[in-house]
């Protein structure tokens, strides 16, 4: 699985130098209009097919310490009830108690407690994943896709995130069967350096 954003960037502070891997430090909101962000997930029906969606709304942030990655952090923020799998009965029934419980746990959250980068310069983010009123610790493996000056005046960084997750571990009820005990979990944003 590809890794960290912090892995590119480990690699270019040690051929470009500090001073260059520095300018890329600071701390990144999510783009604020949604348009280059994106949570989805993906799970098996049955094992028949992939159903997929995505949460329309949330919020984050990271921040990036090229000289010292394992410094680095980033915390997001769902509203669980834009949950969106492009049929209207389906996320109805998603939204209810039989799944995410919306009206229970409005939010889920991520928050990052450590950056773990091995002697290849890979990293993964481990932290608290939040969901149905359920913590738990997860691993994100994440790929930097890319960072520089936009045409606004502003500097960005975007990355990739992926995981995996076991329906009753966060306490969701529904036995949808053996195919499906698992969803992966994708994050794309793009942050604003503040």
């Amino acid at each position: 699985m590809k890794k960290l954003l912090l892995a590119s960037a480990v690699s270019m502070a040690l051929v470009g130098g500090a001073a260059q891997a520095d300018e890329h430090s600071g701390t990144y909101a999510f783009d604020s209009k949604g348009a280059h962000q994106f949570i989805t997930f993906k799970i098996s029906h049955l094992g028949y097919s992939w159903l997929y969606g995505r949460f329309n709304d949330f919020d984050g942030q990271f921040s990036y310490d090229a000289d010292n990655p394992e410094n680095s952090s980033v915390s997001v923020t769902i509203d669980t009830s834009s949950v969106d799998s492009n049929h209207a009965e389906r996320d109805k029934h998603l939204r209810g108690e039989d799944f995410l419980y919306v009206d229970e746990y409005p939010e889920a959250s991520f928050k990052s407690k450590r950056v773990v980068v091995d002697d290849d310069g890979e990293a993964d983010i481990v932290g608290d994943l939040t969901l149905r009123g359920v913590t738990r610790e997860v691993t994100l493996d994440v790929e930097m896709l890319g960072y520089g000056n936009d045409p606004w005046g502003g500097y960005r960084m975007g990355f990739e995130a992926e995981t995996e997750l076991r329906l009753e571990d966060f306490g969701i009820p529904t036995n949808l069967g053996k195919a499906s005990e698992t969803v992966e979990i994708i994050i794309s944003v793009e942050g604003i350096r503040q």
